[in-house]
């Protein structure tokens, strides 16, 4: 063939493929130091954030820096102040962005958190009551001593939730008030409480099924509308799950029951858009790695995630979960509600008076919130 016309042809097939290129898949390009929170050390949300730190570094070379936080406040205050990138978190994240509980503090307020991804596997997160009181539903908690955890919004509002299953509120009970949720549950096997919130698979919950209480976990029917009405109403982040891991729980005998994801691995709105879509994409591909060393990580598969959820996805993340082909429009839809929800609390924030104090403070804000959600046809869920 002719120089020439040799010459030309390549030069057309390399500007050919420099135009198709910004279509494929992107590399996975990570930076060679990476950290994130998570909750403590012995924790499974510690322990699967180390797992994926090894896979990390095993494929990409990449030292992940996991800082264990004891408590939501440990946890968020690194990525509010661009120490960390991310934190591997649990509901905390859900109540930082809406600027409530803990959060309806002046030094804290609204915050613009994205998610990445998250685990949802088998076990769940409920109320277990001691067997020994015959507790059959949550309806039956109707005068019966509740485990109460001060500072433990998480908790507390857990079991709010449960209550509202059985259409019951903390008026219908004997709230009992502990220091810690470590103490609550020495308090269920103690016989000091009937009930107490807590991951169908956390150690506690063996205590108390070997003590001479027992353990029931009551059901949430899937089926019963009014009991996920009254769920929904006060704690709209769980979600429906046949619970198949737990202590008294297995596949041969499950638990229909409520969970929500956990951990949950997020980081703030300004997070660089490319390093997001390359992490999310290395979860996704380093999945039977990570979780062949840390079992409980199987709740990281892209099949598990919930893409609906109450917290808006990172753009990077959503560039990611399109070229998987899980992204969808009804994603993308409630995606835009999310951030507009943000957005709206944002303002309201800008707009408080910085001069109150403490508790003043906290009550002003969750009056205006309130307000600025209900002008905008949405549900404050808290007042």
């Amino acid at each position: 063939m002719n120089s020439k016309i040799l010459g030309g042809v390549c030069a057309a097939l390399v500007a050919t493929c420099a135009a198709i290129a910004p279509v494929l898949a992107a590399d996975v390009k990570l930076p060679e130091q990476m950290a994130w929170t998570a909750y403590n050390t012995g924790t499974t949300g510690y322990n699967q954030s180390v797992a994926i730190g090894k896979a990390l570094k095993d494929k990409y070379n990449v030292t992940l820096r996991v800082v264990p936080g004891k408590n939501d406040i440990s946890r968020l205050t690194p990525v509010k102040a661009g120490k960390v990138g991310y934190s591997a978190n649990g509901i905390a994240t859900f109540f930082a962005s809406e600027g409530v509980f803990q959060f309806a503090d002046k030094a804290w307020g609204p915050m613009p958190i994205r998610m990445l991804l998250s685990a949802s596997g088998s076990a769940g997160l409920s109320v277990a009551v001691a067997a020994d009181k015959g507790i059959k539903t949550y309806a039956d908690l109707k005068g019966k001593r509740v485990g109460y955890v001060r500072g433990g919004d998480a908790l507390n509002v857990g079991i709010e939730g449960m209550l509202a299953c059985g259409g019951l509120s903390w008026d219908d009970v004997e709230k009992v008030e502990f220091p810690g949720y470590g103490a609550a549950w020495e308090g269920m096997v103690n016989d000091q409480v009937d009930a107490m919130f807590a991951s169908t698979l956390s150690g506690p919950t063996k205590k108390l099924e070997a003590s001479p209480r027992g353990i029931f976990w009551p059901p949430t029917p899937h089926d019963d509308e009014n009991c996920w009405k009254g769920i929904a109403k006060v704690a709209p982040y769980f979600v429906k799950r046949m619970v198949t891991k737990g202590t008294g729980i297995s596949k041969d005998k499950p638990y229909e029951g409520p969970a929500y994801p956990y951990p949950i691995l997020m980081t703030l709105k300004g997070q660089n858009k490319n390093e997001v879509y390359s992490l999310t994409r290395a979860l996704v591909e380093e999945y039977d790695n990570y979780s062949k060393a840390e079992p409980a990580a199987a709740g990281w598969k892209l099949e598990n995630q919930v893409l609906d959820w109450v917290v808006p996805y990172h753009d990077g993340a959503i560039e990611y979960l399109k070229e998987a082909g899980v992204w969808k429009d009804e994603h993308q839809a409630r995606n835009d509600e999310l951030v507009k929800r943000q957005e709206i609390l944002a303002e309201a924030w800008k707009g408080m008076d910085k001069s109150l104090e403490g508790d003043a403070f906290s009550k002003k804000w969750m009056e205006v919130r309130a307000a600025a959600l209900e002008k905008a046809g949405l549900d404050p869920i808290w007042r």
